[in-house]
């Protein structure tokens, strides 16, 4: 594969996709579940979709129930709780392993993307976040950063000047 872009996604739906569908936006990957005290954090992830959708940003959320079996539920209970719950309107992924020897091919990729503390490999918990930029660039973010942490709208908005610069 020449790109993180190429690889292969399924949406919760059953409908294949990729990052390159997402080629004109800045992408926040997020690995989500509906029973973890990080859960909340739903909310403003919706929010930042709101605000920044029309920009060329969208989040994308990939139910995960590897920790603590924390996102049991079916596609069509996640997108129940999903929208009910939060009013979530960003695409949600089919359930993903995001680390061990099933995890999903994007996720071998993110993984290697170092932390603020200069940390890679696994996944820790629900909710990392990684921001993909327009030129391919992976910020990390574990779960106990807020989605609205300053860093990460600093990231979202240099990755936004790249798409208005090549605009």
């Amino acid at each position: 594969m020449s790109s993180i872009r190429d690889i292969p996604l399924t949406t919760i739906d059953g409908g294949t996709t990729s990052l390159a569908a997402y080629a004109d936006k800045v992408v926040m990957v997020v690995n989500v579940a509906s029973k973890c005290g990080f859960t909340p954090q739903y909310e403003t992830l919706e929010q930042l979709q709101k605000d920044y959708e029309p920009r060329g940003f969208t989040v994308l959320g990939f139910p995960s129930n590897q920790f603590g079996g924390q996102e049991p539920g079916t596609a069509g209970e996640i997108v129940e709780f999903c929208r009910a719950t939060y009013g979530v309107t960003f695409p949600l992924m089919e359930k993903t392993d995001v680390n061990g020897e099933e995890a999903h091919p994007l996720y071998d990729e993110l993984t290697q993307t170092l932390d603020d503390a200069q940390l890679g490999g696994p996944v820790k918990w629900n909710f990392e976040k990684f921001v993909i930029a327009p030129d391919d660039s992976v910020t990390r973010f574990r779960s106990s950063t807020v989605p609205d942490d300053p860093t990460v709208i600093a990231t979202i908005e240099r990755g936004l000047a790249q798409l208005d610069s090549a605009a």
